[in-house]
């Protein structure tokens, strides 16, 4: 399938425009959540700065970011449930994240419509499991911390 770049109707334009900034903002929430995260970790049990997690909203990079993101907030969030004393699952988050990471590269590969269209659907799903996984990991360390300055009687 060929698209003729120079015949594109204005409207088209407008909603290619406008279909990439709305998946850009959603991209910078969604770092934004993984920056929030990772500022509640402790710098020593940080294994990527908080700052970094920006990366995951420039395209293209943001293919092969989703992983470091997936492993290294993963062990992050490790060494600071120990540190904490907090039960939660081993590598929290990482399988979710790996999932997403794997279906985002896959519907980024020039492939069958009806193949990119299934990935595409289970990527949005992982996303969105994985991101709610992020935040409910930051929420969880938001709880712990104010158990943690309650004053004692």
């Amino acid at each position: 399938m060929n698209i003729d770049l120079e015949h594109l109707s204005p409207e088209m334009i407008q909603v290619a425009v406008a279909v990439f900034l709305i998946r850009l903002l959603i991209w910078l929430f969604y770092a934004n959540t993984v920056r929030k995260t990772l500022l509640l970790v402790a710098p020593e049990n940080r294994l990527i700065t908080p700052n970094q997690a920006w990366l995951l909203a420039v395209p293209l990079f943001n293919i092969y970011w989703n992983f470091v993101i997936a492993s290294r907030l993963a062990d992050s969030l490790t060494n600071e449930f120990y540190d904490r004393k907090i039960a939660e699952e081993e590598n929290p988050g990482r399988a979710a994240g790996n999932w997403y990471a794997w279906l985002f590269l896959l519907t980024n590969i020039p492939l069958p419509p009806f193949i990119l269209i299934t990935f595409f659907l289970l990527s949005i799903t992982y996303f969105i499991v994985y991101w709610v996984k992020v935040s409910n990991f930051r929420n969880l360390l938001v709880e712990h911390e104010k158990f943690r300055n309650t004053p004692k009687d």
